[in-house]
């Protein structure tokens, strides 16, 4: 029995390792082939998600899919799992989950230990939150434009242990990004303990100047936190050239890959002052909580062993495709859409410059006839989109010139409910 247990587990990993790896060569292939196009090679990689073009996804900062080869990995390895719950079997995924560590840190310029695999952008935001040591009268400095469940969180934590949130407004279209991280500097003083910002606003599109701010930041002895969940593969990162004390980011938006696993970067030397926020059981649980790295971050209990596996596979489809052409894609495909929709009198809420605004397009639609627009597109014209800041639409590299003009010829059938 030990024996068919084993070749039936190797023959699953086989299955779906043949599935990722059918997907980086087909795409490496194309990348390096002198006589394909842009667009042909968009094409393939469109057709590595299984989303019909029915229902086509158009809103990358709150859920994309999952490459198709990501997806058959999750659900061949949880089967592994539920074939054989023994330690002995699962014991394999500690390699896995190492795999994993280091795939995403040399992909965004960081170490492996300054990395725990968390299981979502919340998770990551509330180790800081709650980890950071403060006493009453300390001050935090937030973005108002931060994701909410971000600054809701500052907010309780205020609450409870007397600390002063100060909330920072920048201008609708910033000057510059020395503008930008004047404003920041403003509401910090000597009692700022924490500066904590997304780099790239979901209700806005208006991407911050990280790096600028962070050395902002490191000069008056702040710690910088950063919320990536709009920039973890949509951008080609470099953390250490970032130079921020933290930053997190989930899997499931522009990374597209396994739901609940996240990340939470803290840069070497500064774990040991931050308290973990969820003690779970590990096996290994006092060693750990006195780690001087991200891995004590990581006792969280039983984990979706599956999922966290399959981060190593999207690293290395990313890593196939390039973190920079994957980041002028997006810049190219959001353009092109805030040139459309500038084209059809509709008002951007975000910067047209593309250093200043990532993939997010946000256009400005009373908030009464908000549901009516986003119902409209995704049921007429098959465009999943948002009504976060009016109109919110996310192209990714999975979206085509087609995907694009779907989206404006829904927006132009609807002017009179469009802000112009």
């Amino acid at each position: 029995m030990q024996g068919y247990m084993t070749r039936r587990t190797l023959m699953r990993f086989a299955g779906a390792a043949a599935t990722v790896a059918t997907t980086s060569n087909l795409l490496t292939s194309a990348a390096r082939a002198d006589t394909i196009s842009g667009d042909m090679y968009w094409e393939l990689v469109r057709h590595q998600f299984i989303f019909p073009d029915t229902a086509i996804p158009m809103n990358s900062a709150n859920l994309c899919p999952s490459f198709e080869s990501v997806a058959s990995k999750v659900a061949e390895l949880t089967r592994v799992v539920d074939y054989d719950v023994s330690l002995n079997n699962r014991a394999q995924f500690n390699d896995r989950l190492s795999s994993s560590r280091m795939k995403v840190a040399a992909q965004i310029g960081a170490d492996p230990d300054e990395i725990a695999l968390v299981r979502n952008t919340s998770e990551a935001n509330s180790v800081i939150t709650n980890g950071l040591d403060f006493k009453s009268g300390d001050e935090v400095v937030i973005w108002d434009q931060n994701h909410v469940t971000n600054n809701e969180a500052w907010d309780i934590r205020a609450r409870r242990f007397g600390l002063k949130v100060v909330r920072v407004a920048l201008p609708r279209r910033p000057e510059s990004d020395e503008q930008i991280v004047e404003l920041f500097s403003k509401a910090c003083t000597d009692r700022t303990k924490a500066v904590s910002f997304t780099e790239c606003s979901n209700v806005s599109g208006l991407k911050l100047p990280a790096k600028k701010i962070a050395a902002m930041a490191r000069q008056k002895g702040i710690h910088c936190h950063v919320d990536g969940a709009q920039s973890w593969g949509a951008s080609a990162l470099n953390l250490h050239d970032m130079g921020c004390d933290s930053f997190s980011a989930s899997a499931h938006k522009w990374f597209m890959g396994p739901k609940e696993v996240g990340i939470l970067y803290v840069r070497k030397g500064r774990a040991g002052g931050i308290w973990p926020n969820t003690i779970g059981y590990t096996g290994e649980i006092k060693v750990e909580l006195d780690l001087d790295n991200a891995k004590k971050f990581e006792t969280l209990g039983q984990r979706d062993d599956a999922a966290i596996a399959a981060i190593a596979d999207t690293a290395d489809i990313h890593t196939q495709i390039g973190p920079q052409r994957v980041e002028a894609r997006i810049a190219e495909l959001a353009s092109q859409l805030k040139q459309g929709l500038k084209d059809l009198g509709a008002t951007l809420v975000t910067p047209e410059n593309p250093a200043m605004s990532g993939g997010v397009v946000v256009i400005e639609v009373p908030k009464e006839n908000q549901k009516t627009v986003v119902d409209t597109l995704y049921t007429k014209f098959g465009i999943a989109a948002s009504s976060s800041g009016g109109l919110r639409l996310c192209p990714h590299i999975y979206n085509t010139q087609a995907h694009i003009q779907r989206a404006l010829e829904g927006v132009a059938s609807m002017r009179g409910l469009v802000k112009t």
